[in-house]
């Protein structure tokens, strides 16, 4: 693909005729941004010009996507260096989304993590870095694992200098309090000098971050959290410096001379120390994730063809490797079981606690941990495509991406430096206008103190820090969120649509009873055995189950399925049938009272009945039951205690949908449902004014999940179900979609707690900071304490964040 100066090309999918590519070229007409376009069909793309790339590009292809085809993007995560602040965030999520190509693009303060989408050919990892480079920040685009542990090193790094910095800070600010506190040292001649020696290594050694990120800034005409600090602690150190080496300035002028290097180099220990806890309490926040990074071994044991054994590390594992897992040892990759038999215990993925039994031709998954047996077995997927690492891949992006209530707080941000450097600048005016004396003393403390206390960090860890912590709980729970905004909807719904057939009830039909309307023989047992090992309906496995070394194939059968009624066998010259009720009638077979009445037992009891008949004879009646899980009843009992309203929808026949709905408390109930009346079932609660959630687990469920507000996946169910889903039960066990609603009340509120003390901090904070309370009763806020309450501030929000972990 390529990218001039005059043409942008797009990558088109599902585009395979010129039909298509009629309709695609008459949607981007309707685009305004687009002077010229055409598609190519033969190079699957599309061509267009446009005045302005950046708007143009995210236009046309949200209007390729509406008209139901769509455009390759490139959907990657990068982590963010240098940012201090949320107004960093700000800056560099805005610079990110003006390049060509970035359809969108969010940046996480509480993760330091960048989500962009864009479109390959016309940007790429590397114009992006450079762009996010231009503004003072990095992005760290290199993904192999060495560059992993290089990250992490750094960030290591970077919290024991903080901590050096910090320790160093408050060592020389304790003895500049003293001095600067005690009025018989202060009027020594030599206390101020005492206090310049002291202060300058805090303000300009272990406070020079945020005199670096201050001139970037600058230079890129931005404002942050570092300017506040360092417009504000340079202010007052550069005047005492003033007022040390020029006293008589203010002497002659009838005031005294003001130091406040105790000022600046408390507020600058103060707020490191605040950042030096930000940090401790921001990784706490990520341990779920380090917890499921931690699952996967560092080593395997690679056995090659003859036998032979070799440790090697996991990133040299390749698809088709035989790998030994010993007793005591981590399954480290996706596979299937070769040879060898255990027990596997996959809590860790699944939430269940008894352990599984594994035996050739088993399925083995990342991170679960073998028991006393050992076995072998071929690698099938390995590194991020391996169930563990596809669950920490969705739980990075679920914790990386932003709440719609995320969005004004990000506007907030954004505007609040330079608003506050306005206020401070007010306030120095007005104190210069209305207190002639101390007019410049006090306006130089208030315009000091308000950029002091203001505290952008506070609103922009408000809202990541809970979805971080929530996400990550949930993820430890068995439920895997894939967004912050299906987290936050959860709260709201008033609905659930629950899919019978593996959602309520286990998936796995087993045989109950067989009854023999003639004596049993081993030819009949054969024949029916033979003609539903030959049959594809999944409940014909459940007779091959149940007589499998019971019974013996045979090889000269000729068969013919009967669609929608069964299958037909024919067998030394005679026909022979299985399936349901229509089938029989349709062949004229007539059933016995006493027979009808044990069939209507079964049907009573949520059982469904297939038949096996000869040409005229009805031979034996099979009642076959997907159990219902043991949660399921628990689970629906709590969501409707909670003010959710259940119903069930199935394919299954009236019968058996009623049965199943008496048995778990459910009322409302629909039979003989079709995949797609599914979808339309939610649209008509969504038209009610409902909040709908839809859980399923197959293919057929996939455009219900897909419409519902929040679409849940059993995760034992289809890969289809759960990337249309927008959360993923692990174990299927009903009992944790209340827990996930339930988590994502505790979430909000935690949400809505931390913006009101963030707001309510500012909103009060700065106006005393400006001098509010000075007129009423003479109180004027030391900028040591407005420091404090900075660095407070923040950590508070995060420490509320972390409650979530032991709610």
């Amino acid at each position: 693909m390529e990218h001039t100066n005059d043409t942008i090309y797009l990558p088109l999918e599902n585009v395979e005729s010129e039909h298509c590519a009629l309709i695609v070229d008459k949607g981007l007409a309707d685009v305004p941004e687009i002077s010229h376009h055409r598609v190519e069909l033969n190079n699957r793309r599309a061509a267009i010009t446009a005045g302005n790339a950046i708007t143009a590009i995210p236009e046309a292809v949200k209007k390729i996507r509406d008209l139901g085809y769509g455009v390759t993007t490139v959907k990657q995560s990068f982590p963010v260096l240098n940012l201090s602040c949320a107004s960093c965030a700000n800056s560099t999520e805005t610079i990110l989304t003006a390049q060509p190509g970035v359809l969108s693009a969010t940046v996480n303060y509480a993760n330091a993590t960048a989500q962009v989408e864009y479109v390959p050919g016309i940007t790429d990892a590397q114009q992006l870095r450079a762009a996010v480079q231009s503004i003072g920040y990095d992005l760290m685009i290199d993904e192999t694992a060495e560059a992993a542990e290089s990250l992490e090193a750094l960030q290591q790094s970077h919290f024991k200098s903080l901590k050096k910095r910090t320790v160093g800070a408050i060592l020389l600010a304790i003895p500049l309090v003293v001095v600067g506190m005690t009025p018989a040292l202060m009027n020594q001649g030599w206390a101020n000098y005492v206090m310049w020696l002291l202060a300058t290594p805090v303000v300009f050694v272990f406070g020079r971050q945020f005199y670096i990120g201050a001139y970037k800034q600058a230079k890129h005409r931005s404002a942050n959290m570092d300017t506040l600090v360092a417009l504000s602690t340079g202010v007052a150190y550069l005047f005492s410096v003033f007022n040390v080496l020029f006293p008589e300035f203010w002497h002659s002028r009838g005031l005294h001379a003001h130091v406040y290097f105790e000022s600046a180099a408390v507020v600058i220990a103060f707020i490191l120390l605040g950042k030096l806890l930000e940090e401790r309490a921001k990784g706490n926040t990520s341990s779920a994730i380090k917890k499921l990074m931690g699952l996967q071994p560092k080593t395997v044991t690679v056995v090659h063809a003859g036998g032979h054994q070799q440790e090697t590390p996991i990133a040299n594992v390749a698809v088709g490797d035989t790998l030994l897992v010993k007793p005591g040892e981590k399954v480290a990759v996706d596979g299937t079981v070769v040879s060898g038999n255990s027990y596997v215990d996959e809590s860790m993925i699944s939430g269940e606690p008894v352990p599984v039994a594994k035996q050739p031709g088993a399925a083995v998954f990342a991170g679960t941990l073998n028991q006393k047996g050992s076995f072998q077995f071929k690698a099938e997927k390995v590194g991020g495509a391996t169930l563990l690492g596809q669950i920490i891949k969705m739980v990075q992006d679920a914790q990386g991406s932003k709440a719609p209530v995320q969005k004004l707080v990000d506007r907030i941000a954004g505007i609040f430096v330079p608003i506050v450097i306005g206020i401070a600048i007010l306030s120095f005016g007005l104190w210069m206008i209305f207190d002639g004396q101390e007019g410049f003393t006090h306006g130089l403390l208030a315009l000091v103190t308000v950029l002091v206390i203001a505290c952008p960090c506070a609103l922009g860890l408000a809202t990541p820090t809970a979805i971080m912590v929530g996400v990550g709980k949930g993820a430890e729970q068995g439920i895997l969120i894939k967004d912050a905004e299906s987290l936050e909807l959860a709260k709201k719904l008033d609905a659930i649509v629950l899919d019978k057939t593996g959602t309520i009830t286990e998936g796995k039909p087993e045989v109950v009873a067989l009854h023999w309307e003639v004596p049993e023989t081993d030819e009949l047992r054969n024949i029916l055995y033979s003609i539903e090992q030959s049959s594809e309906h999944p409940l014909a496995d459940a007779v091959v189950k149940v007589l499998d070394g019971q019974a013996a194939f045979l090889q000269d059968m000729a068969i013919e399925n009967i669609t929608g009624q069964g299958i037909k066998g024919r067998y030394n010259s005679k026909n022979y049938l299985i399936g349901n009720a229509a089938l029989l009638k349709a062949h004229h077979i007539t059933v016995s009272e006493q027979t009808q009445q044990w069939i209507d037992g079964q049907l009573d009891l949520a059982h469904t009945v297939i038949h096996f008949a000869d040409e005229s004879t009805l031979l034996a009646a099979v009642a076959i039951a997907d159990r219902i899980k043991p949660t399921s009843a628990e689970a629906i009992r709590k969501l409707q205690s909670a003010g959710v309203a259940v119903y069930m929808l199935t394919g299954d026949n009236e019968q058996t949908a009623k049965s199943v709905a008496g048995q778990t408390g459910i009322s409302h109930f629909r039979a003989n449902v079709l995949p797609a009346e599914k979808a339309d079932f939610v649209k008509d609660l969504q038209a009610k004014g409902h909040v709908v959630g839809m859980v399923g687990d197959g293919i057929n469920d996939s455009n219900a999940l897909a419409q519902a507000d929040v679409g849940i996946a059993m995760g034992k169910g289809s890969d289809i179900a759960m990337d249309v889903a927008k959360m993923t039960v692990i174990s299927s066990d009903l009992t944790r979609i209340p827990t996930a609603i339930q988590l994502s009340r505790k979430t909000v509120a935690a949400i809505k707690q931390n913006l009101f003390w963030a707001f309510i901090y500012n909103i009060i904070g700065i106006p005393i900071a400006a001098g509010l309370l000075y007129p009423i009763n003479g109180f004027l806020l030391d900028p040591m304490i407005a420091g404090a309450a900075m660095a407070l501030s923040s950590v508070s929000v995060v420490s509320n964040s972390l409650r979530l972990k032991w709610s």
